[in-house]
């Protein structure tokens, strides 16, 4: 059959970061090498690159099979292509998959959808394909929705093992050089070596992946993998890579065996880095570039009410170990509802006192599919799911209102890019252009 993933776009307005932090569609590339195993014909569009529009690609080859993936965040479009694709052949299957949808099944089972993988088992999706429309084998299936009789019928799931999966099919990353940057690195290949997070931070929906089970993969596998990708940036995407020591010492042990010369990227606790400046020390001269840590915020009461497990001084040593070692911090801040505007202002404070170069902050916003939503329902002001990408505001706030809030959160921004520009930070991007938009958020013409 002629299979066509797709990957949506993130957003369709300017501050979307298009060319600067591109994510390669890992979870599509594991299942086109099952998929063509099958001897299926498979074909690739993602939205964040892809300049021909998704209806297009579906006019073109005219597909046997649409599979979707996305975050909660792309619901829209994940919804609209997959319409789109029943509308132009009735008898195309069209499977919805992602987080979203192990998460928040229910907003997927539409008319025009066939089948909902609640799992990252890629090997279900040629088994769906198999047996379209037979019910009785479909019932004997996990981690699955399906139609009887005009009725969605969801299945129980369980945790993947993320050892049985496949080498990806990377012909579409090679396909496109120019793209899948992350910041400066240009080019960056997506390594995961673990499902879902050993940690329940309160605000996270990464540690209700793959049913809350943490599977991580064999680390010398993983090295394997990473030494036969040709490409210089590793991007390592699991939710913590620093989480255990004795994988961590044998990882560094088999890239210097093996000679490997990568700049790479992961996530990493503080706490951790903290706790461990040889393993700091050593993975910066393996070659790590960025570390990417939650600090999440520079209120010691927020920790315990995040449910993060940490503290500050934890926070302000790893900035410090950084800084010796040579990685790049990308410090990922929380602006929690109850800011005040001084609580803006003391943030920008503590980031320039720090001396942090790489920062991101996030608006907070309660998740769909975490217990803590429910606490926050009478205080959602937005039905559009793509306004739950960190950057809108989805609920009232405590002490602000809507217009205050907004206000002074595009004014942190402005200030964090002036800051940028003027330490050459990003100097590959448009800096003209993000602070216009920026303005106009300042006088209510928000993105979106």
């Amino acid at each position: 059959m002629k299979i066509l993933l797709i990957h949506p776009e993130e957003a369709r307005h300017k501050y979307n970061f298009k060319g600067i932090i591109e994510n390669e569609c890992l979870d599509l590339e594991y299942l086109s090498t099952v998929l063509q195993s099958e001897k299926h014909e498979v074909f690739f569009w993602d939205g964040k690159i892809e300049d021909t529009k998704a209806a297009d690609k579906i006019d073109e080859i005219n597909p046997d099979v649409v599979y979707i993936t996305g975050r909660n965040f792309q619901e829209e479009f994940i919804l609209e292509y997959a319409e789109y694709a029943k509308k132009h052949n009735e008898e195309t299957i069209v499977i919805i998959g992602g987080l979203h949808a192990q998460l928040c099944s229910s907003r997927m089972m539409k008319t025009y959808v066939d089948y909902i993988l609640k799992s990252f088992d890629v090997f279900k999706v040629p088994e769906l394909i198999s047996h379209h429309n037979d019910h009785d084998h479909l019932n004997g299936m996990k981690d699955i929705c399906f139609k009887k009789d005009g009725r969605w019928i969801e299945k129980p799931s369980e945790p993947f093992d993320i050892n049985r999966l496949p080498r990806p099919d990377r012909t579409y990353f090679y396909d496109h050089p120019d793209n899948y940057n992350y910041l400066d690195l240009k080019h960056a290949a997506w390594v995961r070596t673990a499902y879902s997070c050993p940690y329940k931070c309160a605000f996270c929906l990464r540690n209700r992946m793959n049913m809350s089970k943490y599977s991580r993969r064999d680390i010398d596998d993983v090295v394997d993998e990473i030494a036969g990708i040709d490409c210089e940036n590793i991007y390592i995407v699991d939710d913590d890579f620093l989480f255990d020591e004795d994988r961590l010492f044998r990882f560094i042990e088999l890239v210097k065996e093996k000679g490997l010369k990568k700049r790479f990227v992961c996530y990493g606790r503080s706490d951790f880095i903290a706790a461990h400046e040889l393993i700091v020390k050593e993975l910066a001269e393996i070659g790590f570039y960025y570390f990417l840590v939650g600090l999440e915020t520079i209120r010691e009461n927020d920790m315990g009410r995040y449910n993060k497990k940490n503290n500050l001084t934890n926070n302000e040593k790893a900035i410090e170990l950084c800084h010796k070692y040579g990685v790049h911090i990308m410090a990922m801040f929380i602006l929690d509802l109850d800011f005040k505007g001084r609580d803006f202002r003391n943030l920008y404070k503590y980031i320039k006192v720090h001396k942090i170069k790489h920062v991101a902050v996030s608006i907070f916003t309660p998740e769909p599919g975490l217990e803590s939503y429910d606490d926050y329902k009478d205080r959602i002001i937005t039905d559009n799911m793509g306004h739950y990408d960190y950057i809108h505001l989805v609920c009232i706030p405590d002490k602000l209102s809507v217009k205050s809030y907004y206000r002074h959160y595009y004014t942190l921004l402005i200030r964090l890019f002036i800051k940028a520009y003027r330490e050459k930070v990003y100097d590959f991007i448009d800096y003209k252009s993000y602070i216009k938009t920026f303005i106009q958020g300042l006088f209510g013409k928000r993105q979106g």
